[in-house]
């Protein structure tokens, strides 16, 4: 043992075993061991710990893992042919593609469609055949009528006489790849591709693609957004950092009011203001700036110019916050150094807010991203982002999976910013407040 003074000293190992040892002999008032009451109280303080915790995990979990995995799910689910036309599907699994399918596979779609014309589900099959075959649903619907009059075979050659469409290599092409359980249609469908006969994956014809110029739209107005709240909200943010405590907490509950007020009534409030005989032209025509009325609703410039004003709190309140932790002393030091009062802020101040300046547009585009509301209200036709052809496909169309599918790809764009933010900031120096 170690020596301190002339006095040993008992390693650790032998103090903590003499620990140990008090603990088992000791007792508490009612006879037991004080060790066992330790360990009694610390489970007790790890069960609340984990009480408190599962409620919001609980949450998460329902109101944001399982939703996010179920759209994820339903941008490859393909469930409609294959439980509407089992049959037909198995028997297409042994065709080469190279001719007509066999007798046995046209006898099968022959009793799948009888089956499926009493059962009323025609329009099912029809509709998700519709999606890769634009047209073909009433085809399905005339031809699921007329099959059952077909009592007994050859089927071929009855079935190819109601609709010479039956006997196209296009069409059993489709059923087969829309039979498979999953699917990549929806999510290449998204991005304006298709597949060809031969499985072939190509862009779609020039009057059918839209979805790309809608991505590119979305991204353009989410980052213009953003470098628009960025311009008005970073001065904003130094001068409330700079400013006494009292006079910067008054403008503070002018920067938080738009919190006060529902996302609907801000963006009716600009349609007010920006239509054609609102306040904004009335201000233009008195003030000479112009001589006749802008169209400034149903606009880009319009979409923008709401968009900026709601998002405005959500750029500059992160950079604020990082501004506050910044101590004038460093920018004082630059100065008596010699350093000029712009070299002193971009040099020394502007770099210790990036991570303010980062977290602030990040969360401003992403959310800019998921916008609806606003480029309905006050955007044009050809200033829709991809939430309103979510919106359509899910409540017009209920076509889920290209929802879904949609929806995915906008997900994976996030996540696509967010590991670009870690690798140029690093998420642990992300500052929201």
């Amino acid at each position: 043992m170690p020596r301190a003074g002339g006095v040993e000293r008992p390693s650790r190992p032998a103090t903590q075993a003499m620990v140990s040892l008090a603990t088992d002999i000791v007792r508490t008032a009612d006879g037991v061991p004080l060790k066992v009451t330790l360990r009694r109280v610390d489970r007790a303080r790890k069960l609340k710990a984990v009480a408190l915790v599962v409620p919001l995990f609980l949450f998460i979990l329902l109101s944001f893992a399982i939703p996010i995995g179920v759209m994820l799910f339903r941008a490859v689910d393909n469930p409609e042919i294959a439980g509407a036309l089992p049959n037909t599907v198995a028997e297409l699994a042994r065709w080469n593609g190279d001719e007509l399918p066999d007798e046995a596979t046209y006898a099968a779609l022959a009793g799948e469609l009888q089956a499926a014309h009493k059962s009323k589900t025609l329009g099912l099959i029809g509709k998700r055949l519709n999606y890769e075959l634009p047209g073909v649903r009433s085809k399905i619907m005339a031809i699921g009528r007329a099959v059952t009059k077909i009592e007994a075979g050859p089927y071929k050659d009855a079935v190819i006489g109601i609709d010479p469409m039956l006997g196209e290599r296009r069409l059993w092409t489709v059923i087969k790849s829309a039979g498979e359980p999953y699917t990549i249609f929806y999510l290449l469908s998204a991005l304006d591709f298709e597949r060809t006969q031969d499985g072939d994956i190509v862009n779609v014809s020039a009057d059918r693609a839209i979805f790309r110029d809608v991505f590119l739209r979305t991204m353009g107005i989410s980052m213009t957004v953003t470098l628009a709240t960025l311009v008005l909200g970073f001065p904003v943010a130094y001068l409330l950092a700079s400013l006494p405590a009292r006079t910067s907490n008054l403008l503070m509950i002018l920067v938080l009011l738009p919190f006060w007020t529902s996302l609907l009534v801000r963006t009716t409030a600009w349609v007010v203001l920006l239509q054609t005989e609102g306040v904004v032209n009335d201000a233009l025509m008195l003030l000479g700036f112009v001589d006749e009325r802008l169209q400034l609703i149903f606009s880009r410039f319009g979409t923008i110019v709401a968009m900026t004003h709601i998002q405005l709190p959500f750029t500059l309140l992160p950079i604020y916050s990082v501004m506050k932790t910044i101590s004038p002393t460093h920018v004082r030091a630059a100065r008596s150094l010699g350093a000029g009062p712009f070299v002193a802020f971009w040099r020394i101040y502007f770099p210790q807010t990036v991570p303010g300046i980062a977290a602030g547009c990040l969360l401003t585009f992403i959310l800019s991203l998921g916008y609806y509301i606003t480029p309905a209200l006050v955007g044009g036709p050809t200033d829709q982002m991809v939430s309103s052809f979510v919106a359509i496909y899910t409540n017009m169309e209920l076509n889920w999976g290209m929802a879904s599918a949609l929806g995915a790809i906008l997900l994976a764009a996030t996540l696509v910013l967010y590991l670009l933010y870690n690798r140029l900031i690093g998420i642990d120096k992300l500052k929201l407040g």
